[in-house]
């Protein structure tokens, strides 16, 4: 029993020490990378919160749906929100709408969520990316990533509601995509 106890502890201590590491990484299948006009964003994919979400994010980033869309809502203190083609924050993809999938996730500074209309089940291009705390989002929301690297990046971006001056996405790729 003392051999299975130690054995079970030292495994804990390995994983641990990869998670602090930070040598936990995604795949490149999981990972998203944007390249804004602020520079390079990489955003962990959340297949395990967001299975639905993270195909569409995926099937939009393959057609290139992204590439060239503004930051269309950017709050201070709050969130950068983009995936509008038309800018206005009320356009989205041809795809279909994507039923609601709220998980236990805390909607912390990096979480990547996606924006909705107030039917919960209206999900389809748009997407935020916090810039603090928005607990009064946890539940509410869809988190389908977090960033990973870049929120340096992030906090750069042009602030309004529409900002004067928008950012965008000049391309958006994932990881294992070299194009």
């Amino acid at each position: 029993m003392d051999v299975i106890r130690r054995t079970f502890l030292a495994a804990l201590a390995a994983t641990s020490l990869v998670l602090a590491s930070g040598a936990w990484a995604a795949s490149p299948d999981n990972t998203l990378i944007l390249e804004t006009s602020k520079g390079k964003v990489t955003i962990e994919l959340r297949p395990d919160l967001a299975p639905k979400h993270v195909a569409q994010i995926k099937t939009l980033v393959g057609q290139h749906f992204y590439d060239g869309i503004i930051f269309h809502r950017v709050i201070e203190g709050f969130m950068a929100q983009t995936g509008d083609p038309t800018g206005t924050g009320m356009g989205g993809s041809k795809l279909p709408d994507i039923p609601a999938e709220f998980s236990k996730a805390h909607f912390g500074r990096g979480t990547v969520g996606m924006a909705r209309a107030q039917d919960p089940n209206s999900a389809n291009s748009q997407f935020f990316i916090m810039f603090a705390d928005g607990s009064f989002l946890d539940g509410q929301y869809t988190v389908w990533g977090e960033v990973t690297d870049g929120m340096d990046i992030v906090d750069k971006i042009n602030r309004g509601e529409p900002p004067a001056n928008p950012d965008k996405i000049v391309k958006a790729r994932l990881a294992s995509d070299p194009n």
